[in-house]
């Protein structure tokens, strides 16, 4: 009887299960971008960094595994991964920007690693993500803390758009399809522009680079940089686009983002052919110990500021989504930390607080007191570094 029933009930089972699946590949179809194919794959395939069908880091990642992954996002991290009560924010209005910064450079962190950049009469929009999650579906998936500090419709002109990866934390389709009528400059890695003109980009507004490679926009000459992570919008396009940093610089102000990325040996080589820089901002949050060859974590971005020759860091990457098992103030909390330590100048703005980092004064405490581990507690360390690298540290 029970072999009857199993019989009757387990093609039932399979047939929702599959309905299901095709339910959900069909609410992201739009979400998952293009593909890398024609000429596009034709210049990626010629790449430095294209190994073995897709993009590759020189260092080798060791990967933890993803079942254990997989429950500890389910079971176990923090108390405190989002926050307990509405945050402070700065809300921001076009007309903010009709001054330009008193010393020709001015930032504007929107929260994780969206930033506004005014760099002596330019405007840079870093990885804009206005959509409410960071997902595939609309319904599901990491959900913003906070409101945009400044909303779509009163965001100023903007000369260009810089991307550092395809992740869906930073290359968010509604933005994307928010400032198709915006016709501005788009920079991003190799692969990239395939989801932008999946979404109406035209090809002709689409920068791609390899790392090293450089573009001008007006006086604005922007170089994607090396960087150590991943990429991939579904199972099945892992790695088919390439990740960078980005040095934004003019005859006046150089600027370093760190985009996605672990340790890495080619830091030093930024500072010494791109460097030193006014400002960096170096991704801090998002990190654990099972993925430390993707991430840099807190320790990690001041050393990475250190080596590229920065001023004034300001941490980013943090405090607007539930990416990782750490509670949502700690990225600060241990950068902060490490920053004194290394005896580094920090920029540590509320969403939406505009900042000038060559004339910035005390920057005061704005986030909750919450329980935290510290560095010695929960060490992130990414593996395959040099003797030289790992004793400089």
């Amino acid at each position: 009887m029970r072999r009857i029933v199993l019989g009757r009930v387990l093609p039932t089972l399979l047939l929702l299960a599959l309905v299901g699946a095709v339910g959900l590949w069909w609410a992201a179809r739009d979400a998952l971008g293009g593909v890398v194919d024609g000429e596009r794959l034709t210049r990626a395939s010629q790449s430095p960094q294209w190994r073995h069908e897709r993009f590759g880091n020189p260092l080798p990642r060791v990967d933890s595994a993803m079942l254990n992954t997989l429950v500890a996002f389910a079971f176990g991290g923090s108390a405190y991964r989002v926050p307990g009560a509405p945050l402070p924010m700065q809300v921001r209005h076009r007309a903010d920007y009709s001054s330009p910064p008193a010393t020709g450079l001015r930032v504007t962190w929107l929260g994780h690693s969206t930033m506004l950049l005014e760099i002596d009469g330019a405007r840079v929009l870093i990885d804009p993500v206005w959509g409410e999650r960071v997902s595939p579906f609309s319904f599901m998936g990491p959900k913003r803390f906070h409101a945009p500090p400044l909303a779509m419709s009163e965001l100023p002109d903007v000369d260009v758009v810089v991307i550092s990866h395809d992740h869906y934390d930073h290359l968010d389709m509604p933005t994307v399809k928010a400032l198709r009528d915006h016709h501005v400059r788009w920079m991003v890695p190799l692969g990239v522009g395939a989801h932008l003109q999946a979404w109406g980009i035209p090809s002709g507004e689409i920068t791609e680079l390899d790392w090293w490679e450089d573009a001008r926009v007006g006086d604005v000459t922007l170089t994607a940089t090396p960087a150590r992570h991943f990429s991939g919008r579904s199972l099945g396009d892992a790695d088919r686009t390439l990740w960078s940093g980005w040095v934004i610089a003019t005859a006046a102000h150089r600027v370093f983002y760190s985009g996605d990325t672990a340790m890495h040996e080619e830091f030093d080589d930024i500072g010494a052919r791109l460097g030193p820089f006014d400002l960096t901002m170096i991704e801090a949050g998002a990190y654990d110990a099972r993925w430390a060859d993707v991430h840099l974590g807190p320790e990690q971005a001041v050393e990475a500021h250190r080596l590229v020759g920065g001023r004034v860091l300001l941490p980013v990457h943090w405090g607007l989504f539930d990416l990782a098992l750490h509670g949502w103030t700690e990225p600060i909390e241990r950068v902060f930390v490490a920053a004194q330590a290394a005896q580094v100048t920090l920029a540590m703005p509320q969403p939406g607080a505009m900042i000038e980092p060559t004339a910035m004064g005390v920057q005061p405490r704005w986030w909750p007191e919450v329980p935290w581990v510290p560095s010695n507690k929960a060490p992130v360390i990414s593996s395959g570094l040099t003797h030289k690298l790992a004793r400089a540290r």
